[in-house]
Order: C-alpha cells, then structure tokens, then sequence
C-alpha cells in the first residue's frame, strides 16, 4: 500500500502547523461556549411565543453554531492542503482508538449545526443571529421528507451531549499521552514552548 503524499511537506512534522492548532482550539473553545449558552427548553420558549431574537443566548447560540459550520468545512479544506501531521508510535489500538474518535468528533461537528437547521426549519422557528440577521423560514428544510423523520431538537440536543463527553475524553487521552506516555501527543498541537 502506498503511503499518501502531500505536495506541500512529504515528512510529517514533530507538531501541528499553526493554522491547525489555531483552527482546533478555536472549534474546542467555540464548541464549548456553543454549549454553555444552548437555552434549555428552545422549543417549549418558541411555543411560548418567545421571538428569539431577544434572548441572548440563543442569538449567541445559533451565531457560534454557524461558526462552527464554516470552521468546520475550512478546517478539512486545511487538511487536504496542510503538511503531514505528526506521527507518533504507539500500539495499533491506540492508533485505531484515535482515528474512530477524530472521526467521531468530525461527523458531529458537521452534523451539530445540520440538526440545528432541520430543528429550526421543520418546527418552524427562525434562525436569528448577531448583527440581527434573521431568517424567519426555511422553506427547503421545511417542506421536505427529512423534517418529519425526528424530533430534531431532541437529536440535535443528543448529539450536543454527546460532543461534550467524547471532547472531555478526547482531551483525557491527549493529558494520558503528555503525563504518563510522554510521547509529545498534547504539545504537537500546542504552540512551541509550551508544555515540554
């Protein structure tokens, strides 16, 4: 089998390049604001006739999860273009253990702000947004198959549970690597200097 080539750098480095460091810790940080301010009990607020654009963090909410979309999308764009990412030796299962969780994580970024939108659109709801961008309907997601298949707060509610555990073990597993393996696993994504 033959090894995959990236034309800007053929041996991996011992770190991430920046822009990637930049773009994880911006996603982390953005993810976990995201979560903090999801408003408890949106559709009971919206069936009160609640209008969204008033309450603060739900503007902040929905703002931070488009972030997140473009984030996301940018961050794979990247790592097409980026040079090698470091390798580190460790056991198969590791290796293996790892790549399910990255590959985890990246489904339920992209798949965060998708169930957001089919929430939204199929219960009828607007998207509203800093700088008071409002989309009052959406009329695509509204009138298709998929809004009727779930209760998408409630997946999308899930799926925001469910990115906050594997982040938390995520970063559990990368402290293991720094504290314990001392394989160079956390720093490789730290800017230089830190945590040698």
């Amino acid at each position: 089998m033959k090894a995959q080539t990236n034309p800007m750098n053929q041996q991996p480095a011992p770190r991430y390049d920046s822009l990637s460091q930049v773009f994880h810790w911006g996603t982390a940080v953005i993810v976990t604001v995201a979560f903090i301010l999801g408003p408890g009990g949106f559709g009971r607020l919206m069936r009160q006739g609640v209008d969204p654009a008033t309450r603060s963090d739900i503007v902040w909410h929905e703002s931070l999860g488009v972030l997140v979309l473009v984030l996301t999308v940018l961050r794979l764009v990247w790592i097409a273009l980026r040079p090698a990412k470091p390798q580190f030796p460790m056991a198969a299962w590791m290796h293996r253990s790892a790549r399910l969780m990255h590959v985890v994580l990246w489904v339920l970024l992209l798949a965060l702000p998708v169930t957001a939108f089919l929430a939204l659109g199929s219960e009828g709801h607007p998207l509203t947004l800093l700088g008071g961008v409002r989309l009052d309907r959406v009329p695509l997601i509204a009138e298709s198959r998929v809004a009727g298949l779930a209760d998408w707060g409630e997946v999308h509610q899930f799926l925001g549970d469910s990115i906050m555990w594997l982040s938390g073990l995520h970063a559990v597993a990368a402290i293991f690597h720094q504290v314990v393996l001392k394989d160079g696993v956390l720093s490789a994504m730290l800017p230089k200097g830190k945590l040698r």
